[in-house]
């Protein structure tokens, strides 16, 4: 292998350990945040140095939970192609990885955009990489919705990038991501089940059931579908969104009640993959509304 070849290759492996789609997505939900919090265009340097910060933080988290969660990647078919249980990097390596993008970005927030950004994403690491990876994952059935919360705060963080400080529709932007991510991830959990009783991890289908899963789904869908219409009901969006989010809302709940009457492998990935779409789609809306008025 030459050189260039082997720099490319390392590179990917590095990059792998960031989990690129669901930091992509953490991005988004920030860089929406930002646009939120303010009537105008917020400050250009801003929106650039939150992004990165943000975006290398998140990339440190996913990569800290790489490390830990190794020999649980190495059972399941979903991730045992994961740099660290295919061999191809060592724990070291990523620990160093990590600890380099993860100071990085934490720098980056802390002189490029304002203090407050910078604990509340440090809090937001710890959220995932310790509290959820290290003591939930492995303890509870709830473990992602309690752990959500970590998930929950990149449009906070966002928010608090333009504004310096966590004003109540943050903290809705927050509620939003909360409420979606247990049928989100549940959705995953019923088709991968399999996957998850080899690790030995308590995920809801194997300690109480598909069905009661499959119920808890439908009942986390509709509060979602509730909680989506606050921006509206506080004259945070208007009609755009409103007409948006029960369009979107109303598919969503269609896919949970489907997936409780008549459940297969097939639709629970279909729900799973629609859940992504939906969340991008929904913080579109409100951004679009947001300048539409």
């Amino acid at each position: 292998m030459t050189t260039l070849a082997f720099t490319e290759s390392r590179s990917r492996q590095f990059l792998a350990l960031t989990k690129p789609r669901v930091v992509s997505l953490v991005v988004f939900t920030a860089v929406i945040g930002m646009f939120l919090a303010t009537p105008g265009l917020p400050p250009l340097a801003i929106v650039l140095f939150a992004t990165l910060g943000i975006a290398l933080v998140a990339g440190a988290a996913a990569a800290i939970n790489c490390l830990v969660e190794q020999k649980i990647d190495a059972l399941m078919m979903r991730t045992r192609r994961r740099p660290l249980p295919a061999g191809e990097l060592t724990s070291l390596q990523t620990l160093v990885f990590a600890a380099l993008i993860g100071g990085l970005g934490l720098a980056v927030l802390y002189y490029g955009v304002n203090p407050l950004t910078m604990w509340l994403t440090l809090a937001t690491f710890v959220g995932y990489a310790v509290i959820y990876t290290v003591l939930l994952k492995p303890a509870t059935p709830q473990n992602i919705v309690i752990g959500g919360a970590s998930g929950a705060m990149p449009p906070v963080l966002g928010w608090a990038a333009v504004t310096g400080d966590v004003a109540p529709e943050a903290l809705l932007l927050f509620l939003i991501i909360f409420v979606w991510t247990p049928p989100h991830f549940w959705s995953l959990a019923l088709y991968r089940a399999r996957d998850y009783a080899k690790a030995g991890l308590p995920m809801l289908p194997l300690t109480h059931g598909p069905q009661y899963t499959r119920l808890m789904i439908v009942l986390y869908t509709c509060a979602l579908v509730a909680v989506t219409l606050l921006p509206f009901a506080i004259r945070m969006s208007g009609y755009l969104y409103l007409a948006a989010a029960l369009a979107l809302g109303g598919l969503f709940l269609v896919y949970a009640v489907q997936l409780y009457r008549d459940y297969s492998d097939e639709l629970a990935r279909a729900t799973f993959k629609y859940s992504i779409w939906y969340l991008a789609a929904l913080f579109s809306a409100l951004l679009i509304d947001h300048y539409w008025r």
